[in-house]
């Protein structure tokens, strides 16, 4: 899925004030209807969430690895939203798998993503 397909489900494009980001960056947003706000001057805490998001990639994934393709990121980025806990959501993941699982009586597999740096498990079948 491109930005082509996704661009018709954006509302909104928060950003901050840095100089990269020039009126040409904001005006490829305006005609598919996508608002762009910038967040307050030298406001850290502004846009908390995203922060978090880079900060948690770059601790768990690209300080760790060499990023060769869009696939590694797209690993990654469904193993955070499907497997790893978030304290936020009572140690569930986001989109979490259906289903208890009695830990007594089941198999474990694990499954070694992006390389071994990350492990998930799963029960096997």
């Amino acid at each position: 899925m491109d930005l082509d397909q996704r661009a018709a489900r954006l509302r909104f494009l928060l950003r901050d004030h840095d100089k990269k980001f020039t009126n040409i960056f904001d005006a490829v947003f305006t005609p598919e209807g996508i608002d762009v706000i910038k967040t307050p001057p030298q406001a850290p805490r502004a846009n908390a969430f995203a922060e978090r998001w880079v900060g948690t990639v770059r601790r768990e994934c690209t300080d760790r690895i060499l990023i060769v393709g869009d696939g590694h990121l797209a690993r990654y980025t469904t193993h955070y939203n499907s497997h790893r806990p978030h304290q936020s959501l009572g140690q569930q993941p986001p989109n979490p798998p259906s289903g208890v699982t009695d830990l007594t009586a089941a198999r474990i597999q694990r499954r070694p993503i992006l390389g071994g740096l990350i492990n998930e498990y799963s029960q096997a079948a």
